[in-house]
């Protein structure tokens, strides 16, 4: 632990100094405050009182692995509490054990002074507890009032339901919260934002004291997200009390009281939102300062590189994924595709891997048509891929580090000669990509598995980036790694453009595409639907056409 005093605005913390680098994919993007409407503006206008929920040396261990270790922590009533913490730190394992869903092996989770155990989550919401879980846990072909229903239905006469009951139940309680939705409305046609409404809904017909959210933004859109910081606000200055899981800065920034980072299972430190800021949350997950936006020179692009033309591509059901894409990337420029996951950026990046294959439409390289080549002769036409999953398609995890980073090359010279495996080659070139791209491991034969998530990723980003590609295609780049490694990685991205690559930016943060990109595509519905230069980029405008309102 340092002695050091802290510098001025740097929140007091628990453990600050303990703190490793390995947190949050999104942070690195900007500090900037969500841009809400005046009327969403500003937290603080109920009264917080007294401890709603106490949480006391919580532990559970699955086989040898630890989930959580000795958590303590509280939310008073009408408090939003954020917890932040990679994947991995522990965070839906805690609050599935406040739900009654999994069982402490330690400790105690008290409800208004009462630390009963909490047998099951029927246990929990008759305490008083809704949990509206990452995974939307609704019935597609069943109807809002149907779902609302589920689990408390109402009968009328001989046992029939209700079901007047229900469509007035979600009527009351959309007009008393603002979260509007059509009782009659087939769950499998609505959009994901208002999905989450009926989630949301769902759990506070049930009359919740404490309600908990398991990344509620992760696949809603600006405005969408907007709208449901608004309503937590409104749920919290009426009493109701929330815990917030994210990964996003902004949004604790704009919505929570307090902020509780765990990391490995245990609280590393707890900050009031007022006493601190993006920069200031990003120091305490790392224990050091860390640039959260990146200063890059105008554009200077040059002759097409990548052409996509009028591209179709199925998903693994065999449903269209990618309808009629079409796009152009240049040498020198960044182009960042934004877009709500789930509209066939998958698939697109996949196809122009080689790993897909593509229904019709055309992709060219140049002059090389990429339509039907496969992975190897794409890697070789000049196209580096940061896929989107790292451990399923970017790493042979029993692999060493130097084996990795020439997983392409591998039966080519200098690393190979007449078939024979050149080691004294393969370990120089790996020495000398470790260096230059910060992997910090024992040494070039350690095991991709046993390294950090943020190292794992700077060798596929190493190996895809050395070659110097003509096209960098990098797929969620960030995901899922520290700060600092974040803060690397946009750095070479720019670097990669400069030196003359086309890049092609695929990411599920606004943020991070508005901040990388030099020109934007927004797809919807597996398809382009507006084009811009980041200088005209409004996110309001982009939020719009990311929701299909084009």
């Amino acid at each position: 632990m340092s002695d050091a005093a802290p510098t001025e605005g740097t929140p007091q913390v628990v453990g600050h100094d303990d703190v490793s680098q390995e947190h949050l994919a999104e942070v690195a993007t900007t500090d900037a405050a969500l841009e809400l409407p005046p009327e969403q503006s500003g937290f603080g206008e109920g009264v917080v009182g007294e401890v709603l929920l106490s949480i006391e040396n919580l532990s559970k261990s699955f086989g040898s692995v630890q989930a959580n270790r000795d958590i303590s922590l509280d939310v008073r009533r009408g408090e939003i509490v954020a917890l932040l913490g990679e994947n991995g730190a522990g965070k839906s394992t805690l609050v599935n054990q406040i739900f009654g869903l999994i069982t402490p092996d330690t400790g105690t989770v008290s409800i208004k002074g009462d630390a009963t155990p909490i047998k099951d989550p029927k246990d929990a919401i008759a305490r008083g507890i809704g949990m509206v879980h990452q995974h939307f846990q609704l019935v597609p072909v069943m109807t809002v009032a149907e779902n609302m229903m589920l689990g408390h239905e109402q009968t009328r006469g001989a046992g029939v339901l209700d079901l007047e009951a229900a469509r007035r139940m979600v009527r009351e309680l959309s007009a008393k919260h603002g979260l509007a939705v059509d009782p009659d409305s087939e769950v499998e046609d609505l959009p994901v934002g208002t999905q989450q409404r009926v989630e949301i809904l769902k759990a506070l017909s049930r009359r919740v004291d404490l309600l908990i959210l398991d990344e509620p933004t992760a696949v809603l859109t600006p405005q969408e997200t907007d709208e449901l910081l608004g309503v937590m606000r409104e749920l919290a200055n009426s009493g109701t009390s929330i815990v917030f899981i994210t990964h996003k800065l902004r949004e604790v920034l704009a919505v929570a009281d307090r902020v509780y980072v765990l990391r490995q299972g245990a609280v590393v430190g707890e900050v009031a939102t007022k006493d601190t800021d993006a920069k200031g949350l990003a120091t305490m997950m790392v224990g050091r300062e860390v640039v959260l936006s990146i200063d890059k020179t105008a554009a200077t692009p040059g002759e097409t590189v990548l052409e996509i033309e009028d591209l179709h591509v199925r998903d693994d059901r065999a449903l269209g994924a990618v309808n009629g894409f079409s796009l152009t990337v240049r040498a020198g420029e960044i182009v960042g595709v934004a877009g709500v996951e789930g509209n066939g950026q998958r698939e697109l990046v996949e196809a122009l891997a080689g790993m897909r294959k593509v229904v019709s439409g055309r992709m060219t390289l140049g002059s090389l048509d990429l339509t039907r080549a496969n992975p190897h002769q794409t890697h070789h036409a000049g196209v580096g891929h940061v896929p989107e999953d790292r451990e399923k398609h970017g790493l042979v995890g029993s692999y060493s580090i130097a084996d990795n980073l020439v997983l392409n090359e591998f039966d080519q010279p200098p690393y190979a000669k007449s078939g024979v495996r050149q080691f004294d080659a393969v370990r120089e070139h790996a020495e000398t990509v470790r260096e230059e791209f910060d992997i910090r491991s024992s040494g070039v034969f350690q095991t991709a598995e046993s390294l950090s998530g943020g190292n794992k990723q700077k060798v596929v980003v190493a190996r895809e980036m050395s070659f110097k590609p003509k096209l960098l295609m990098a797929a969620q780049p960030t995901r899922g790694v520290d700060v600092g490694s974040i803060e690397f990685i946009h750095r070479r991205i720019v670097e990669a453009r400069d030196e003359g690559a086309a890049v092609l930016l695929v990411s599920a943060e606004l943020d991070e595409i508005l901040s990388l990109s030099d020109r934007i595509a927004v797809v919807h519905g597996g398809r382009v639907v507006a084009e811009m230069d980041v200088a005209d980029a409004d996110r309001t405008e982009i939020g719009r056409l990311m929701a299909g309102d084009h």
